[in-house]
């Protein structure tokens, strides 16, 4: 089936010496991989490797099988021209991280059209704005109200938050909790937007142990998850 879609890039993976194998998030379809033959070694072909660096925003042409196997692309070209994304060095390194996360914690081939646009208007957002220093510790807070474990907020003023079940607690317990500093912050997060993200003033090291937290939290509530190789990475650009 012939399939006209809006897609973002999650990760492309050299296959032999001249292909791709590149991971998508579509509107139509969610997740699905495809086997491009031969885009690294033509120069004159209309599918050029450039169109799948990480978190790039696509319109595509693709045959959908819908079989399990890998599919294919037919057209492509950017729905969205990103102006610093992918040259601002702090915003690249937080393009490969979400990419990971994203790649880690999307596992569903159906169409999500409010997760699908939640990350293209947020990537947009980032794009455009120059105060990101937050930016991908409130889109993964905001990324957990689409995947089905946002923290539930009806005990805020407990002192503990319960990772594992995701809810504030006043006494702690066995699962994985997190209090003091950590928890201040963690809370600062919850019912703000973008807009405001840069008004929460943090140390390095302080939004590090909070990352972790928020990674760990996504390990606890997704089967499968895999801790992104790309976090070190973030956190030497930030430090």
């Amino acid at each position: 089936m012939q399939v006209t879609t809006k897609a973002i890039v999650l990760s492309a993976l050299k296959y032999g010496d001249t292909s791709l194998i590149v991971k998508a998030f579509t509107l139509s379809d969610g997740l699905k991989s495809y086997l491009l033959k031969g885009v690294l070694a033509s120069k004159k072909g209309r599918l050029k490797s450039g169109y799948f660096q990480p978190l790039t925003q696509l319109e595509i042409v693709a045959n959908h099988k819908n079989k399990g196997t890998l599919e294919s692309i037919r057209e492509v070209r950017v729905s969205y021209p990103y102006q610093t994304l992918h040259v601002d060095i702090a915003k690249n390194a937080i393009s490969m991280f979400l990419a990971e996360m994203l790649s880690n914690s999307i596992q569903e081939e159906e169409c999500n059209e409010g997760l699908f646009h939640y990350v293209e208007s947020a990537l947009q957002w980032m794009d455009s704005n120059t105060q990101i220093t937050n930016f991908h510790i409130y889109f993964l807070f905001d990324l957990t109200k689409y995947l089905g474990f946002y923290p539930d907020t009806t005990q805020m003023s407990g002192d503990y938050f319960d990772l594992l079940e995701g809810e504030f607690r006043n006494a702690i317990n066995m699962n994985p909790n997190i209090s003091g500093e950590n928890l201040n912050y963690f809370k600062r997060f919850l019912g703000i937007n973008f807009d405001a993200i840069h008004t929460i003033k943090m140390k390095k090291a302080d939004r590090q142990q909070l990352l972790q937290t928020l990674v760990l939290y996504f390990e606890l509530h997704l089967q499968g998850f895999r801790k992104p190789k790309s976090l070190d990475i973030l956190n030497e650009v930030f430090s």
